[in-house]
């Protein structure tokens, strides 16, 4: 959850995982966190872009065209296309989603982002806000130090090994100039740990001091940085790991 204050209004913003048909009990709970935003959401952002396949996701697509709430679709990376091609792309989505409104945008060069914000405005019910002023999110400290770990996993290694892969904050202690953190990275096979830690330890170093170069800008500290690989076989399957990753909405 991200919190956008200004003098006149308050935007929370509810990110959820991406919409796919699940393989395994942890897209199913991904899949269960974007159909509950269809519930509780004022405005329904539907984020797509030039390459993707509009027929994707045909079964929560027909969910999103029967709701009541507005919904703006938000097709990205127009610096991707032609005019002919996006063309194309709006006319294919407005045959999907008929009541939505479309806007074509390019968030790398912050085109329609503008607009976007100002259509949100006119669109978002008058409320008291939900948040403190200077509140930028909802989650702890320790939810940036798993985020910002897996992020140099996903930059670092092949695609196979990090949706394979989950971060786990087993310690954060903090003092005036320093925070001494200790992480897990948990792997479903031997030879995905092998290829975490690599050859005399190079690769895990590499992403650890990456991922501490990262949190000491974030936290505006000195970070001494911990980080462990473990194997657990099927994670990704284990409605009790899953639990205690934070993946399930109930």
């Amino acid at each position: 959850m991200g919190i956008v204050n200004t003098d006149e209004m308050q935007i929370v913003f509810n990110d959820t995982p991406g919409v796919l048909k699940p393989n395994y009990k942890l897209q199913e709970s991904m899949l269960a966190f974007s159909e509950s935003a269809l519930q509780d959401a004022d405005i329904l952002l539907y984020v797509t872009d030039v390459v993707e396949n509009p027929e994707k996701n045909k079964d929560f697509l027909d969910k999103v065209a029967k709701m009541t709430i507005p919904v703006i679709l938000l097709i990205n990376k127009i610096d991707q296309s032609d005019q002919k091609k996006l063309g194309d792309i709006v006319e294919k989505w407005h045959s999907l989603l008929p009541n939505a409104e479309i806007l074509p945008i390019s968030a790398k060069n912050k085109f329609g982002v503008d607009m976007l914000l100002a259509r949100i405005k006119e669109l978002l019910p008058d409320s008291p806000p939900y948040f403190d002023k200077e509140q930028l999110t909802d989650k702890p400290a320790r939810f940036f130090v798993t985020e910002i770990i897996r992020e140099k996993i996903l930059l670092y290694y092949d695609k196979e090994i990090p949706y394979s892969v989950e971060v786990r904050c087993e310690s954060f202690k903090e003092s005036d100039k320093r925070i001494d953190i200790r992480a897990v990275i948990y792997v479903e096979r031997d030879s995905q740990k092998g290829i975490i830690i690599g050859h005399q330890g190079v690769a895990l170093k590499k992403v650890s001091t990456e991922a501490r170069k990262t949190l000491e800008k974030f936290f505006d500290k000195h970070i001494f940085l911990e980080t462990y690989v473990k194997v657990d076989k099927d994670w990704r399957n284990n409605a009790k790991e899953l639990n205690s990753f934070g993946y399930n909405p109930e």
